[in-house]
């Protein structure tokens, strides 16, 4: 804290920066999430200040970015639809997860897991991101065009049955917590029954119809109904946010492009007084703390969603740890992971009391604030309170963007996550899988099924599949290559060179292994028809441990066994140079001294060997 004041000019312009240009990702990440503007702009600045004050990148950036986005919209999606559809219902179950998931972050922070997110595959993460960059343009194909499923009357009739059923359903629920019965109370459920009106049918109807096209399978479903209802005002408004992106980046990039486009089709919409649809209200007040969440805390409640949350703090701790190492490479210093882990914890947990989207460090953000002169942890804090002043100034006036303004940024924010160097990557990297005719590289495999699980069925699951399968795939290759370097061979055919020398009459009557790497549950099959294997006339069996530097438990409880059925064939075995793990190991579960006595276990061949020759006796 003692340098936090030591760059106050460089770290005022990059904060002030930095929160310009998170401004218009932040109404867009939080339209994207389906909780509003506001949730994006309140997690945009929670999370930048708190994020920046107790985390450990100083130049950091925070906020709500594509991934975090992409996995909250899953998430709200799937908890409103829980809830009758009804998202001021879910919103305590959706902060409450939020909530946690920075908690989470913060546990894992304290307890040192930082340092151990950089284990994730890289076909994982590639897949992943190319996910995200896939989702963000097809659920953005209907705002950039237009088209809002509950604004089509002839499309939310269709759901008319559905909207009655589910009110009739949330009669007999409030009716079940009353303890009425309905067989014995008709008339009750009948008179509540009539109380609803034409608009909650319709009101019910547009939100169901809503629900059914979310998502990317929901948007593909019904894009060609919205291509026939296809508004080109806002499809103009779309492609001239995308061509100023683009196209103000090669005059210059002193400036923004993402705010200048923001500015200028935001502004000829409204100076011309253009029929367009407007982002939800703004409202240009304190964020208020939604104090429910914790007041009214049941573990009952958050059962189902401790692994969403879980998946959400591990996304957003990867997603902030690679931004920490683009900035640790830009200002030759070195963050410190756990500690980033906690800031960034903290950060979505306050943002989440306050009713924010989560979020993690944001690349781009970083960059701009570093390029601009950020040195310290001020300046994150800065660009933080700049958007605070933003949303208490000039909510109203933001509240009159067009959505498919934001729509055309979020276009090109899905088209700039995506992960191309891994997928120019595919053509050349090694092909080492064969499905039939066709030959696949693993590394792809693994991307390829990340990416169509995550973009079609759960992003979540998605991860935790490819890191199984990634998992699986490591070993067997490990396996493969341990067992070659391992293959079960006789004296005569392989000796190392400490072996030249040994006897020739007694090579009949030895028989040496050589373990040349880490035993472990992917290299045990080939150890395991060592018995099996052993010359009739080798009544002596030599283990060289020299180069095996790990034996998990696995190869432990397999060693056990070949040892017993060595010894129940009346074999004597020696050990030579067991090194410090595996000893401890094989001392834990008595091999050493039980099976294997402390007498012969020798430090090196040599001492083996006048053993050898003092009691082994040619018998052929």
């Amino acid at each position: 804290m003692k340098n936090l004041f030591s760059n106050i000019k460089g770290d005022a312009f990059g904060g002030i920066t930095a929160g310009i240009v998170a401004l218009p990702l932040a109404l867009a990440f939080g339209v994207s999430s389906g909780l509003g503007p506001s949730a994006g702009l309140y997690g945009a600045i929670f999370i930048s200040f708190f994020a920046a004050l107790f985390g450990g990148t100083n130049t950091q950036i925070s906020g709500p970015t594509a991934p975090m986005t992409a996995v909250s919209m899953v998430v709200i999606a799937g908890i409103v639809a829980a809830n009758d559809g009804d998202p001021v219902k879910a919103m305590p179950a959706i902060l409450t997860v939020f909530l946690l998931a920075g908690i989470m972050q913060i546990g894992l922070g304290a307890i040192g897991l930082g340092k151990y997110i950089k284990y994730i595959p890289y076909p994982v993460v590639s897949g992943f991101m190319t996910a995200i960059g896939v989702i963000i343009l097809i659920t953005q194909i209907l705002p950039s065009i237009g088209y809002y499923p509950k604004e089509d009357d002839a499309y939310v009739e269709q759901f008319r049955p559905r909207a009655e059923e589910v009110i009739l359903d949330n009669i007999l629920k409030e009716e079940r917590k009353e303890g009425i019965l309905v067989l014995e109370n008709i008339a009750v459920t009948m008179e509540r029954g009539s109380e609803i009106t034409e608009a909650d049918i319709k009101r019910e109807s547009e939100t169901l119809a809503k629900n059914e096209a979310s998502g990317v399978i929901g948007a593909l479903k019904i894009l060609p109904r919205a291509i026939k209802n296809i508004n080109w005002l806002e499809v103009l408004l779309a492609l001239g946010t995308i061509f100023i992106i683009y196209g103000f980046k090669r005059i210059t990039k002193s400036i923004p492009s993402t705010l200048v486009a923001l500015v200028v089709m935001s502004g000829i919409a409204y100076g011309f007084n253009l029929q367009y649809q407007p982002i939800e209200e703004i409202t240009g007040s304190f964020p208020k703390p939604n104090l429910e969440i914790i007041t009214e805390f049941s573990f009952g409640s958050i059962t189902p969603y401790i692994f969403t949350a879980l998946a959400l703090a591990l996304l957003g701790a990867i997603d902030s740890l690679l931004t920490s190492v683009v900035a640790d490479n830009m200002t030759k210093t070195k963050h410190k992971p756990n500690k980033e882990l906690v800031g960034q914890g903290i950060g979505n947990s306050i943002a989440a009391i306050f009713g924010g989207i989560p979020g993690a460090g944001a690349t781009i953000r970083t960059v701009v604030n570093i390029n601009s002169g950020g040195k310290t942890k001020l300046s994150g804090m800065i660009a933080g309170v700049l958007l605070l002043i933003i949303l208490l100034g000039l909510g109203p006036v933001a509240s009159k963007i067009p959505a498919a303004v934001l729509a055309g940024i979020l276009i090109t924010v899905g088209i700039g996550v995506m992960d191309y160097k891994g997928l120019r990557a595919i053509p050349s990297l090694p092909k080492d899988m064969k499905f039939g005719p066709l030959k696949l590289s693993s590394e792809v495999l693994i991307m390829l099924i990340v990416l169509a699980l995550s973009t079609f069925w759960d992003l979540i699951y998605a991860v935790g599949i490819g890191l199984v399968i990634a998992s699986l795939m490591f070993m067997k290759k490990i396996g493969d290559i341990t067992a070659k370097g391992s293959d079960i061979k006789t004296l005569k055919e392989e000796a190392w060179d400490d072996e030249i020398n040994f006897p020739e009459n007694l090579k009949e009557e030895v028989f040496i292994k050589h373990i040349k790497g880490p035993l472990f549950f992917g290299s045990t099959s080939e150890i395991q028809a060592l018995a099996k294997q052993l010359p009739e006339t080798a009544r002596t069996v030599i283990i060289r441990m020299d180069r095996m530097q790990y034996i998990d438990q696995s190869g432990l409880y397999t060693l056990e066994d070949i040892l017993v059925d060595l010894r129940s064939a009346g074999r004597k075995v020696l050990f030579v140079d067991v090194p410090k793990q595996p000893r401890y190991m094989m001392e834990r579960i008595d091999i050493i001294p039980d099976l294997i006595p402390e007498e012969d276990c020798y430090d090196n061949f040599e001492d083996c060997l006048q053993w050898i020759k003092a009691n082994v006796k040619d018998t052929v």
